[in-house]
């Protein structure tokens, strides 16, 4: 989220404006909270009581500078009329087919079904080998996807808080 305040008149350079945009009735309306969308990407802010005209943002020097500073400018490339770019806390794609992948593993083993029902359910019946399983390539991911799960139920599922900003909390 990004914190918004005014910025001393000393400071504001009088030739730049936000285009054809104002922050102040939007922020008042929600009480200094709001959501902005710009070009299909999300834009969390909050303002300061006092106003933001001429708008400015707080940066404190701590553990999330850099992460502030991204999202800073997210804000400033969506209110300039740009593309804010990709919310960098986003899951990809891969990630969010493991994450369902572990959980219905941690199902199947929850409900005592063997690896290899697990793994016919996971990736279906005609991928499984006839002979040679204790040697396939499933049967690892399965066992990988299961001990996944495994650690989501014991607390992992905490990391998604900090996602992807793990090494910095």
């Amino acid at each position: 989220m990004t914190v918004l305040t005014t910025l001393p008149a000393e400071l504001a350079d009088p030739e730049f404006q936000i285009p054809s945009f104002s922050l102040d009735p939007m922020l008042a309306a929600d009480g200094g909270e709001c959501v902005i969308e710009r070009r299909g990407e999300t834009l969390r802010v909050h303002a300061d009581p006092a106003g933001t005209d001429p708008p400015a943002v707080i940066l404190p020097f701590d553990r999330l500078f850099e992460i502030r500073v991204a999202a800073a400018l997210r804000l400033w490339r969506g209110l300039t009329g740009g593309d804010p770019g990709r919310d960098p806390a986003t899951l990809s794609p891969a990630r969010r087919e493991r994450l369902i992948l572990g959980l219905r593993a941690l199902d199947g083993r929850l409900a005592y079904a063997s690896y290899r029902e697990i793994a016919a359910a996971l990736f279906g019946p005609n991928r499984l080998p006839e002979r040679g399983w204790k040697s396939h390539d499933l049967r690892d991911r399965t066992i990988r996807l299961v001990r996944f799960g495994v650690e989501m139920m014991q607390g992992g599922y905490r990391r998604l808080l900090r996602h992807p900003y793990r090494g910095r909390l």
